[in-house]
């Protein structure tokens, strides 16, 4: 094992420190422009940040490699959900690392970054051959992948990228997820007093009671889901609610499905406000495209034989969740998302391992230096 332990940890627990919440990245946004310019890498930072109302942008970093490899791309995220102000990493003697209790830990998706900077640490200091290397630390992942929806893709020479950005154990890695939809409902009815003239509204959230009612919800076929998570309308108990807004979210590992659905919950809505005399607006919002990464494609076959090279267990799966991988497919680049040392992601009970943290900063350092070009 050529991972320096303590450095890894010690690392860690320093970027768990950075508060980052999403469109605040500035701090770890400086931090790690520091860090990748410490290590030889040309740096440059876009405007995301501006774009987004954010304070930080997408940070890109290069670092020149054997011309007989084909570049490499490697993405993390920078953005924390919350709670996460005042965030402190605690180390139990057992090797688990968690927060005090009252935040996240963070480790989505620091532990990510940790293991770039430490196989990266470990390439300089052992003058390893190693491909031409490129870095894509991005903002506003948490809602929806924002950031790397902002980044302009052209300059990027690399056909294939590994998003260290998955729960589970180390050696898992994800080759398919879902598009994402968001749903944003709006009923007009028309108000009226509920006591002297009842008759005389359009009762809109009964308009909409009605179509959830009729809807299916939860998984509506083998890879598809349908929810309506918020109903919100009226002003007060004695005024028939003239408007009710209704939101919910689809998810399907076919991108096709997932429109028909929405279309299917449009529809439902037109026919339930049609029979009690409301109208509706109706907006889509497609959050996360699906892809799938085939099972025989070299930036796969790179990932199993790393992980035989560390006697790392392995094995593929899909994902119902969203990832910044998303977006990288939409522009060409193959993808698979790695499990990187996170688990309970986005609760205060989220932890990692140090055993985990180093076997993946090994597999990262692993896959940089791999021999296997894209294919």
């Amino acid at each position: 094992m050529t991972i320096d332990k303590e450095r890894l940890i010690k690392e860690f627990m320093t970027l768990v420190s950075i508060d980052s919440p999403s469109l605040l990245e500035r701090k770890i946004g400086d931090y790690l422009k520091h860090k990748l310019e410490e290590l030889g890498f040309t740096v440059t930072e876009d405007d995301a940040g501006s774009k987004l109302g954010g304070n930080c942008g997408n940070i890109y970093g290069f670092l020149e490699g054997s011309t007989d490899m084909s570049p490499l791309l490697f993405c993390v995220h920078m953005d924390t959900v919350e709670p996460s102000g005042g965030k402190q990493a605690v180390l139990s003697s057992d090797g688990m690392i968690r927060s005090m209790g009252n935040t996240v830990l963070g480790a989505d998706d620091f532990a990510g970054i940790a293991a770039l900077l430490e196989a990266l640490y470990t390439i300089k200091e052992n003058k390893f051959t190693h491909r031409p290397i490129e870095l894509l630390f991005t903002v506003a992942e948490e809602i929806y992948c924002k950031g790397a929806k902002q980044f302009d893709y052209t300059n990027i020479m690399s056909k294939e990228a590994y998003v260290l950005d998955l729960s589970g154990d180390v050696g898992a890695a994800a080759y398919q997820a879902p598009s994402i939809l968001s749903l944003l409902i709006d009923v007009k009815g028309k108000a009226s007093h509920a006591g002297f003239a009842p008759q005389e509204g359009i009762h809109a959230v009964q308009a909409a009671a009605d179509a959830v009612a009729k809807l299916k919800l939860g998984k509506i076929d083998d890879i598809t889901t349908v929810n309506i998570g918020l109903v919100q309308g009226g002003l007060a108990t004695n005024i028939v609610p003239e408007l009710c807004t209704v939101s919910g979210e689809i998810r399907s590992y076919s991108h096709k499905r997932a429109m028909e659905a929405a279309e299917e919950v449009r529809k439902q809505f037109e026919r339930s406000a049609e029979a009690f005399g409301a109208k509706i607006n109706f907006e889509v919002i497609t959050n996360c495209q699906a892809y799938e990464t085939p099972k025989d494609h070299s930036v796969v076959i790179r990932f199993e034989e790393a992980c035989r090279t560390l006697n790392i267990p392995f094995s593929l799966l899909r994902t119902f969740g969203g990832s910044d991988n998303n977006v990288l497919a939409e522009h060409g680049i193959t993808g698979i998302v790695l499990a990187c040392a996170m688990n309970r992601c986005h609760s205060c009970e989220e932890y990692t391992t140090v055993e985990e943290l180093v076997r993946i900063a090994e597999l990262t350092r692993v896959l940089m230096t791999s021999e296997v070009n894209a294919g």
